[in-house]
């Protein structure tokens, strides 16, 4: 995963479909991509690092750990390559409407709001158009990364 994180190819889910369906495939790679994250862009130490870990044997920790530490690094790079992409993009305008979203088999149960925020980036003197839908929980975690850039922006200035 780490590959991927830092511009080179994901692992392809060919090499798992054994192990896990596409829809698990897409989640694992997610959490695991978030997790690499978190962990180099909060600065985790290695405890806390390890408290979010203690679910899994301590074969698969230290081997998490051991990526962890020796690609540090790399990763930090791509996490503010990410920022600089996105700090060099400029929002030009943006709109949002709140959906209520139904499934066809639970209509009365489930009953989610969604977000779906339209943003036109500037990005190269081009502006594109780009849509995103968000549940609350998609929402807060924008928000928290929004913030976690700005802080990162703020202190690289």
């Amino acid at each position: 995963m780490i590959d991927g994180m830092c511009g080179r190819a994901y692992p392809l889910y060919q090499d798992y479909q054994s192990v896990w369906d596409s829809t698990e495939w897409i989640h694992v790679r997610e959490d695991i991509t978030t997790f690499f994250k978190d962990a180099v862009g909060k600065s985790l130490s290695d405890e806390e690092i390890s408290q979010q870990l203690n679910q899994l044997h301590s074969f698969h920790q230290e081997a998490i750990m051991k990526c962890l530490r020796s690609r540090k690094d790399e990763i930090k790079q791509a996490l503010l390559g990410e920022i600089a992409a996105i700090s060099s993009a400029q929002l030009q305008d943006f709109d949002w409407q709140l959906k209520l979203a139904l499934s066809s088999d639970k209509i009365a149960a489930l009953q989610m709001p969604l977000l779906t925020l339209h943003l036109d980036v500037k990005e190269k003197g081009a502006a594109t158009p780009c849509c995103v839908e968000m549940s609350r929980e998609e929402l807060q975690s924008l928000i928290e990364s929004l913030e976690a850039a700005n802080k990162v922006v703020l202190q690289l200035k």
